[in-house]
């Protein structure tokens, strides 16, 4: 002990003293940086009538929307900047620089008249005629992380029009009533009760206009997180806010399929044998001759998922798809497509070990064949063209000696014949594939290269035009370098594990660097950057910048993809099931030691380790499990106890019924673990992860007698003031952390200088 004491003296007393003005250079690269690039295109989106398509570039001071014509090539602008940028200001109370816009992305709506997108989780509309912008009223009934509506809000209830105009049909006292247009209500079912009723937003009409079919809705739990917002702008009281929050284990909405024939006035009996435990029912879903109506079943537990069809004339049930897993079948990534009215399902399955495309039997339910296999995986299926027997798809892992995160795009005939590649870059490519599927939009890049943006044929791949090419060299001239990718064997001493390094600004291979990873474990995504884009908000490209601001301070900063996560092999990703405090920290651990090895500059004495919401989750594992190898770690706005999370994530991993795993992953039931220096941050607002999470972990230290760290941001959600709100002070406070415990400084004393002139250093 006293031999590690005296180490870390010799290193603090080694260690030049950071300034004030070098931490806030950290503080502040992004928004110093992320304006130098030109001509760096995000991926496209089509027009509906796939004459033309629009992206987001960058220009002088910010961004432009661009509209780019499919077949004269000429490029304008997609709307007017300054005057969305009033228009939204005046409707939003805010200022918005033209260049700047509060979205990425958009669609235009009614013809092309007007523009929608997303900002701040609500939905604007934006008129390109007038320029007038507004909410858009919700219609639709929330529910919950998917799993419980919220009845506090009522559903849509118009009344939904047949196919031939001449029928009419919505809910009416929990029930289903149809009318002729014009004529009376009558209603058609009588099964339906306060606590059993039938949503209105489910009805589907036959497309022969004689039938409809509907869930009836047994409700779920009706759980409530209350939260306190501590510091309300407009008065001095606290005030009190509640958020509907299921979490494991609570009852979730049952939905029970149901059949009308119409002109009979009856309701046709369902069995629900085979759909009798629902955690999530598709929509309803016609097949085109109306002869049956079809659905997607996945069990609670996320171990039996099916593709259920009911005959519309008697109600019989059967299983065209049938798909089983030991561990999980991952919800997040499904897909579907019915071919001639359902004698044919195209199915997406991992049941040979990779995720691949099935053709299935619809009437038996039966496997007609395989139609993409290796070891390899599509990642999205982008179109089935009938007519000409093809499946457009991406994939990755396909190229021998490639990065196996790398996204490419293909297709390949129904019959698995014929498979074309069509992306030939060593690149990561985002596709946008034009509505009749003759042309695409292909933007590639690499951490290491800026994107290019490129419209191709599909029938052979051919580039019919340049769209955009990513200069960065005034990013490069400011002191941008890009990571650094390596690879190494993770815990099997045989797969490839693979990760970034950053390094700082001013490296000196000479020296000794501390070594700090950036954690994020979740199993629904795969997250080492593939892309260039570092600033945040794409596939792949999150938190380069935030990284390097890390390092600029004296330390190598590294993410890493282990097992347990998505976008490699079944196998690869089950090492999550029931073991979320695993995180691939084996894997982790074998990339770091693998790294110094190959490098004198690389630490691993002194390892940290940072991460949120689910990288909160492993920051504090990471001390709890592994405290002979990770020393100090900042953990923002984790799910530290699965139990206390939402319940779709969670169930998706941990399983269903909630079993004795959940309390040996827990956190807070190992908090007595606790060996290094931590810091924990929380939002009190946390709309995502339940904060009371972050409280309990605080209340096990204590109780533990452990000291550590913690801070809790008023008005804060989950973002913990990471991109919004209180940034300066939340990266000052993460910085701090790591520069006192881990690289043995002393921070500055904020106090002593004037907030004005802190911002401006």
């Amino acid at each position: 002990m006293r031999m590690m004491v005296l180490a870390a003296m010799a290193i603090a007393s080694a260690a030049p003293a950071i300034t004030p003005a070098e931490i806030e250079r950290s503080v502040h690269l992004r928004q110093d940086w992320m304006y130098l690039t030109r001509d760096v295109a995000d991926p496209a989106s089509w027009t509906a009538d796939g004459k033309a398509f629009v992206y987001r570039t960058t220009v002088e001071g910010g961004f432009a929307f661009r509209r780019f014509d499919a077949a004269s090539h000429a490029v304008t602008a997609a709307f007017d900047q300054p005057r969305l940028a009033a228009a939204l200001g005046t409707a939003t109370h805010e200022h918005y620089d033209p260049p700047r816009l509060p979205f990425e992305r958009f669609a235009f709506t009614d013809g092309g008249q007007a523009i929608g997108f997303t900002l701040d989780e609500t939905r604007w509309r934006c008129t390109l005629t007038d320029y007038a912008c507004a909410k858009q009223v919700r219609t639709h009934q929330p529910r919950a992380f998917g799993v419980v509506r919220d009845t506090a809000v009522a559903a849509d209830n118009h009344p939904r029009r047949s196919p031939d105009g001449k029928w009419e049909a919505h809910v009416e006292n929990y029930n289903i009533a149809v009318r002729p247009v014009g004529g009376d209500w009558k209603r058609i079912g009588s099964d339906g009760s306060e606590g059993n009723f039938y949503d209105p937003e489910s009805i589907a009409w036959s497309p022969d206009s004689t039938k409809l079919a509907a869930y009836r809705v047994r409700p779920g739990y009706r759980r409530i997180v209350t939260k306190v917002r501590s510091s309300p702008a407009d008065q001095v009281q606290p005030e009190v806010t509640q958020q509907l929050y299921p979490k494991p284990g609570d009852a979730v909405d049952i939905d029970q399929p149901a059949l009308f024939d119409v002109a009979a006035g009856r309701q046709i009996p369902v069995a629900t044998d085979l759909f009798a435990n629902p955690y999530d029912m598709s929509a309803l879903d016609w097949r085109k001759d109306s002869r049956s109506v079809a659905f997607e079943y996945e069990q609670r537990g996320h171990q039996l998922a099916r593709v259920i069809a009911l005959d519309a004339d008697t109600g019989a049930a059967h299983a065209a798809v049938t798909e089983t897993a030991r561990t999980f079948i991952n919800e997040g990534r499904r897909f579907r497509y019915d071919l001639d009215n359902g004698r044919g399902v195209i199915w997406m399955s991992e049941r040979d070990g990779w995720n691949h495309l099935y053709l299935f039997d619809g009437r038996t339910g039966a496997v007609r064949r395989q139609i993409t296999r290796g070891h390899w995986i599509v990642r999205d299926v982008l179109k089935v063209d009938e007519a000409k027997g093809r499946i457009y798809f991406t994939a990755s892992g396909m190229t021998p000696g490639e990065d196996p995160y790398f996204q490419h795009f293909y297709r390949i005939d129904l019959d698995g014949t014929h498979l074309v590649p069509l992306t030939p870059a060593t690149a990561y490519h985002d596709v946008a594939l034009s509505p009749d599927g003759s042309l695409y939009v292909d933007t590639y890049s690499r951490v290491d290269m800026p994107p290019v943006s490129e419209l191709r044929r599909t029938e052979d791949g051919s580039v019919v035009a340049t769209v955009a090419k990513g200069d960065i060299s005034r990013l490069v001239a400011a002191g941008y370098r890009a990571p650094e990718p390596f690879v190494a064997k993770g815990r099997d001493g045989t797969t490839d594990i693979y990760g970034l390094i950053v390094k700082p600004r001013d490296f000196d291979p000479a020296k000794h660097y501390p070594v700090i990873e950036n954690i994020y474990s979740g199993p629904h995504g795969s997250f080492v950057p593939k892309t260039w884009w570092p600033f945040g908000y794409h596939a792949g490209g999150d938190k380069v910048i935030g990284m390097q601001s890390v390092a600029d301070l004296g330390f190598v900063v590294v993410q890493i993809d282990g097992m347990g996560t998505l976008n490699r092999s079944k196998a690869f990703h089950d090492y999550a099931w029931k073991n979320r405090a695993d995180a691939g920290f084996p894997d982790r651990i074998a990339w770091h030691k693998a790294a110094a090895a190959r490098f004198a500059w690389y630490d691993t004495s002194r390892v940290g380790i940072y991460g949120a919401s689910t990288g909160g989750e492993d920051t504090l594992n990471a001390l709890l499990f592994h405290p002979d190898f990770y020393k100090v770690g900042v953990a923002f706005a984790g799910c530290y106890d699965n139990r206390m999370d939402k319940l779709s994530w969670n169930e998706q991993w941990m399983g269903w019924p909630v079993d004795e795993s959940y309390a040996a992953n827990s956190g807070v039931v190992n908090a007595a673990r606790l060996q290094g220096r931590l810091l924990m941050i929380v939002g009190e607002l946390d709309e995502n992860v339940d904060p009371s999470s972050t409280l309990q972990v605080a209340n096990a230290l204590i109780k533990a007698g452990k000291v550590f760290d913690f801070l809790m941001v008023p008005g804060e959600g989950h973002s913990v003031g990471r991109s919004t709100g209180p940034i300066d002070y939340v990266q000052r406070k993460e910085f701090d952390f790591f520069l006192t415990n881990l690289a043995g400084q002393a921070a500055p004393n904020w106090n002593a200088i004037p907030a004005a002139t802190a911002g401006a250093l």
